[in-house]
């Protein structure tokens, strides 16, 4: 039986870069089924519905989720896509990995992966709008604390790193934030790892002037957004970023990045987010030699200068997109 992987090309610069890369995935998965699932603020301003239930039902039919970026407006009649589908598919953890392309000539200043609790915290959608006071409930549950750290120590095993589980939290003002922590700390323990709880705020400062030092990072909702984010400035900025927000059952797979409206439509976003987004979905259906072959394609190719404007090259979106299929074409027939 085929996977069957939906496509949800979204809003801005979404249609951009999400044809490129399922020219990846349907170069290695030729026999998927792909199917496109519309979501986002062009079908809300048209239809009134940004994600309705029988969209939800199309993404719960597949195999894995490949997502482009979609804008959010200001507007409190519009609900956040994002926070539906991860609520709906239960997609509980997200997995920011935190790897450099460039090369410094002195190995990679940083390899860490940054596992984000995705449907708790300050993004729990329970909220009351009002025009004196609004407020934002923040969740943190044992439940759901356990199985984020669950999943990080997981990583860690895989990775068969020796450092141990950073833990980013603000429990000294954040008081929920310490059952997080402790919750964190009784997981790893039952793993045979070790913690270190760090205060949010000085984590973000301590990752970028001592990347090395860090390997898995687990912390809360909102945390881990800003935390994620402030480490693009790490690997060249949030056009390379690529995440997976997984669940028990369902996967899910969208570059870090906005929907960037500034710049849609001139053929000049980034693809690489996206692409390697896609190939963190190989790695999820056990391709992690085609996933790797992906990366190194996409690194040699920025290496040799072949990149878009942000990385201060003269490639398309498109053009970009079609060196890359073709130099990881070139890498396979070298291993044959």
């Amino acid at each position: 039986m085929s996977l069957r992987i939906a496509v949800v090309n979204g809003d801005g610069i979404g249609p951009e870069v999400i044809p490129e890369a399922q020219k990846i995935l349907e170069h290695f998965l030729p026999d998927a089924d792909f199917y496109e699932v519309e979501l986002g603020l062009a079908k809300w301003e048209r239809s009134g519905s940004a994600c309705s239930p029988d969209d939800i039902r199309e993404l719960k039919g597949a195999d894995a989720i490949l997502f482009g970026a979609v804008t959010t407006p200001p507007d409190p009649n519009y609900r956040s896509v994002l926070l539906q589908i991860r609520h709906e598919l239960d997609l509980y953890a997200n997995l920011r990995p935190i790897r450099p392309l460039r090369s410094s000539g002195q190995g990679s200043p940083a390899d860490m992966m940054i596992v984000r609790e995705n449907t708790e915290g300050l993004y729990s959608g329970i909220e009351e709008i009002g025009e004196e006071r609004s407020t934002t409930l923040r969740v943190v549950t044992k439940a759901g604390s356990k199985r984020i750290a669950e999943k990080a120590c997981s990583l860690i095993l895989e990775r068969n790193s020796k450092s141990p589980l950073v833990i980013g939290y603000k429990g000294n003002v954040l008081k929920s934030d310490l059952l997080f922590r402790d919750t964190c700390s009784e997981v790893a323990a039952s793993f045979g790892i070790q913690t270190k709880a760090v205060f949010i705020d000085a984590l973000c400062l301590d990752v970028l002037q001592h990347p090395k030092n860090y390997d898995v990072i687990v912390t809360t909702n909102m945390f881990g957004d800003i935390l994620s984010d402030v480490c693009g400035y790490l690997t060249g900025g949030l056009g390379m970023l690529p995440s997976a927000n997984i669940g028990d059952t369902h996967a899910f797979f969208e570059p870090v990045h906005g929907s960037a409206p500034d710049i849609a439509g001139k053929g000049i976003a980034n693809p690489v987010a996206a692409i390697r987004s896609a190939a963190m979905m190989l790695e999820y259906f056990g391709m992690k030699r085609e996933a790797c072959l992906v990366e190194e394609s996409i690194a040699d190719l920025i290496n040799s200068g072949v990149c878009t404007p942000d990385l201060g090259g003269c490639e398309s979106t498109s053009s970009f997109g079609n060196r890359l299929l073709a130099a990881v074409c070139k890498k396979e027939e070298r291993q044959i």
